[in-house]
């Protein structure tokens, strides 16, 4: 056991450590062999000057893993170990360049995205109270596996404020809470028959798009009018599923008016296998007039599957959203995921349903709704003002973003380079197109979000935009 070293000066290492690793190097390089007795334990440590507890547990470490055995009265003996085969130098592995994440530093990065929602006005105190009451007053349930659908206390909380906010109509046992819309899609339509042909608005949400030709469902975009997407175009296709936004439509920002959501109502109700799922991601933000009621609350037919998310209007990282099942689908839900687990935090599952509950979530909308609103006038206004007659925008009074059309002879590979370099965040309706479609020559298209741009940072934001299109 010569071989055998220690480094005093080895960085965070212990010395039990280091000779728990120089033996297993030894062993799976063969310069140990199986069956081999190593020494006893005072003669290491006195060996390496050591305590005799630190050859013990190296020893026991190695016993653990079973790169050696004990035979007991004779000592420690080394395994019989299965050599690798064809196995590289690890010292030499590097992660090959095309998975590298693309990291960049953030400072002074100016945000127009879609995706994004301010923080900075979140109630974090009065949410840290209702954690608090969560912690104790549901101590058995955070100890054990709840509803694979999320506590009943919490869906009884969530069905009676869709119900108040948006008229959704459904109990509590026909809400299932997960850890983000794309998973409960996955989740809804995991549990449909690979037949099944799919209607989609085009533009529309291409992360959903992809999800469900990743299933190997055939999705069919589907354009759209200013009344929404074209109910024609959807028996044309055949569709059994037709996903929508009917209340703030992604991305362009129009709203279904009633008699395209009767149309489409109808035509659900015609076939027992026609079934519309309704994305209400950000329809608690309505500006200027009352909120537009869900798609859901005119459904007589338990024709609609409507989905709702906490991302916009509270925190993105709370993975905390929600579907709405028909009875039937309910039944199916039931029938395919027995033994599922619920995938949302149990602990903010029950926070939540307290910040609802003491009033603190309605009070933190309408603190946000008129944030939003002052800010989005004065981008808007910033915008017409910098543009003049170079700039279209789809003035719609609701959600988190608007389309703005720009005259500009840049394409929008130029306008994604321009933008990294003046070191703002936007998007193009080019990322949403899920079929390409002709555009007007000289324009492009961009989805502006506000919400997490600083009013005194507009104007500069505005600025950067000028110079990414223009300049």
């Amino acid at each position: 056991m010569i071989f055998l070293t220690k480094d005093k000066d080895s960085q965070g290492k212990y010395i039990y450590q280091q000779i728990y690793e120089e033996i297993r190097e030894s062993i799976l390089k063969g310069r140990l062999k199986p069956d081999e007795k190593l020494p006893a334990k005072r003669t290491l440590a006195d060996h390496l000057n050591v305590s005799t507890n630190s050859v013990m547990n190296a020893y026991e470490q190695l016993l653990a893993e079973g790169y050696i055995y004990t035979i007991e009265r004779k000592g420690y003996f080394v395994e019989k170990i299965t050599q690798f085969i064809n196995q590289g130098d690890s010292n030499k592995y590097s992660l090959p360049n095309d998975l590298k994440e693309n990291t960049f530093d953030k400072e002074d990065l100016l945000s127009l995205s879609h995706m994004t929602s301010n923080i900075s006005l979140f109630p974090f105190n009065e949410w840290m109270k209702c954690q608090q009451k969560a912690i104790e007053n549901h101590k058995n349930e955070l100890s054990e596996i709840i509803h694979p659908q999320g506590p009943y206390i919490v869906r009884k909380t969530i069905s009676r404020l869709i119900s108040l906010n948006r008229g959704v109509i459904c109990g509590p046992e026909q809400i299932v809470i997960g850890a983000g819309t794309m998973l409960l899609v996955r989740q809804l339509m995991g549990m449909q028959n690979k037949n099944t042909i799919i209607a989609m608005e085009n533009p529309g949400y291409s992360r959903i798009y992809s999800l469900l030709k990743n299933m190997e469902f055939t999705v069919h975009p589907v354009q759209l009018d200013k009344k929404g997407i074209r109910i024609k175009e959807i028996e044309k296709v055949n569709a059994n599923f037709v996903f929508v936004t009917p209340s703030h439509q992604f991305p362009t920002g129009e709203i279904m008016p009633i008699t395209r959501r009767i149309e489409l109502l109808n035509w659900a109700s015609v076939d027992d296998n026609r079934f519309i799922v309704e994305d209400d991601y950000d329809s608690e933000y309505k500006y200027e007039t009352d909120n537009i009621p869900s798609l859901q609350s005119l459904d007589r037919n338990h024709r609609v599957i409507y989905t709702g998310t906490f991302s916009k209007t509270m925190l993105p990282g709370i993975r905390i959203s929600y579907m709405v099942l028909p009875p039937d689908l309910l039944r199916l839900y039931h029938k395919h995921y027995p033994h599922s687990m619920q995938s949302s935090n149990t602990l903010n599952l029950f926070t939540l349903h307290y910040f609802i509950e003491n009033g603190e979530y309605s009070r933190h909308l309408k603190r946000m709704n008129n944030h939003y609103e002052t800010k989005r006038k004065i981008l808007t206004n910033e915008l017409v003002t910098y543009f003049g007659n170079r700039i279209k925008i789809e003035d719609i009074p609701a959600g988190l973003h608007f389309l703005a059309h720009f005259q500009t002879d840049k394409t929008y590979e130029e306008i994604e380079e321009n933008a990294k370099h003046e070191k703002l965040e936007v998007y193009s309706i080019k990322r949403f197109m899920l079929k390409s479609q002709d555009h007007p020559k000289g324009w492009i298209s961009l989805v502006i979000g506000f919400a997490n741009i600083l009013e005194e940072k507009i104007p500069e934001a505005v600025k950067r935009l000028y110079s990414v299109l223009i300049s």
